[in-house]
């Protein structure tokens, strides 16, 4: 997709479905596009109780959506949705002769993440993803291709096409996991260092855009690229965070200030599917071995109970969902004071920390809870 390449974007929502929360989907869906690159000239919505089996949003609006295509000059039609190799082929079938290419919401992610992705490590935690997104793909177009060329219970052209193209991707994706496991090895040896010299990690996590890279830029005195756009952050990014609660720490052998290692993560997303979070082990493994997380919100976001709803998820997945955690409200300068009062209202028990990391407001209460957080672990 580039600048001018016009992008018809649908979701699948079920008729009892809220309107706001169909515009929700596709808010996202289209911030998503505008990250990557490109123009949306329409938004549509299918009503359906569950997907068509082949075309996912129906023969019918597959019709309607190439003639709109066709009329408008789009060249793209992107699925809110994570789609099977079989959909994904038939629509492409469909709106070939209006030469039109289909995407799902992964298609989309994964290209977004191709774009930002700066080191070796992260190209290659994308190229798994890739391999792996793509594979199940290939396979349902080349049974279509075996149907065609042998026939059921026959070895034609088809079948070889497939055994082929599966060596060919298990080969690529052994070869991808022996150069990651590479970059493991060394990020363990760094972890086991640090261990020995009496450094105690915090791991900032949170939705993606929550204001994670600013945080750790505000903490650490680096300075790492933030955006105000999705998934601006893929590789794992490590800062100093001097901690003056305590003068010293000792450690094996010497006595030393006493700082805190932090490091920032990929952002998470609602319905992140599992190949690109298993392929993201990598660098998630920063927060997976942490001693502390800080779990950034955003705020100003009306949907900031949704989205904390989602990293909770993603941490129960990663395992790590029993990790001592601060929860932070990033943003305090762009929320409005009803906001805030709905929020700490909702967090009347434990009240909420509420920081902006553009102006830095709010960070010494955040070193402090820090430390304390910290405190009997830096001395266990």
């Amino acid at each position: 997709m580039d600048k001018t390449q016009k992008a018809i974007l649908i979701d699948l929502i079920h008729p009892k479905m809220l309107k706001r929360h169909a515009m929700e989907r596709m808010v996202e869906l289209e911030e998503l596009v505008n990250t990557y690159g490109g123009i949306v000239i329409v938004k549509a919505w299918q009503k359906r109780f569950a997907p068509h089996p082949k075309t996912y949003i129906g023969t019918g609006k597959v019709t309607l959506v190439g003639e709109e295509a066709k009329q408008l000059g789009a060249k793209l039609l992107i699925v809110n949705a994570q789609l099977k190799p079989r959909q994904v082929y038939d629509l492409s079938e469909r709106l070939r002769p209006y030469g039109v290419q289909v995407w799902d919401r992964v298609d989309l992610i994964l290209k977004i993440f191709a774009k930002h992705a700066k080191t070796t490590e992260a190209k290659l935690e994308i190229e798994l993803a890739s391999v792996r997104h793509m594979g199940p793909r290939i396979f349902g177009m080349g049974m279509e291709l075996s149907r065609q060329g042998g026939g059921i219970g026959t070895v034609g052209i088809g079948e070889t096409n497939i055994e082929r193209m599966k060596r060919h991707l298990r080969e690529k994706e052994r070869k991808i996991k022996e150069k990651l496991e590479g970059y493991q090895n060394g990020r363990d040896l760094a972890r086991r260092h640090r261990s020995r010299q009496g450094f105690k990690t915090v791991s900032i996590v949170g939705y993606t855009n929550a204001g994670k890279t600013t945080l750790l830029n505000a903490l650490t005195g680096r300075k790492e690229y933030a955006a105000d756009e999705l998934f601006a952050t893929l590789d794992t990014r490590v800062g100093q965070l001097f901690l003056p609660g305590i003068n010293f720490v000792r450690s094996d052998t010497i006595d030393r200030p006493r700082t805190a290692l932090v490091s920032d993560t990929i952002g998470f997303i609602k319905d992140l599917p599992p190949e690109l979070l298993n392929a993201f082990s990598s660098t998630l493994s920063e927060a997976v071995d942490a001693d502390l997380l800080i779990h950034v919100v955003d705020g100003s976001d009306p949907n900031w109970l949704k989205q904390m709803k989602v990293v909770d998820e993603i941490l129960e997945r990663l395992g790590v969902a029993s990790t001592p955690r601060i929860v932070v409200f990033n943003k305090n300068d762009q929320t409005s004071s009803e906001a805030r009062v709905s929020i700490d209202k909702t967090h009347e028990e434990h009240p909420p920390l509420w920081i902006s990391a553009t102006k830095h407001q709010g960070l010494d209460d955040l070193i402090a809870q820090i430390e304390n957080s910290l405190s009997i672990r830096l001395f266990s």
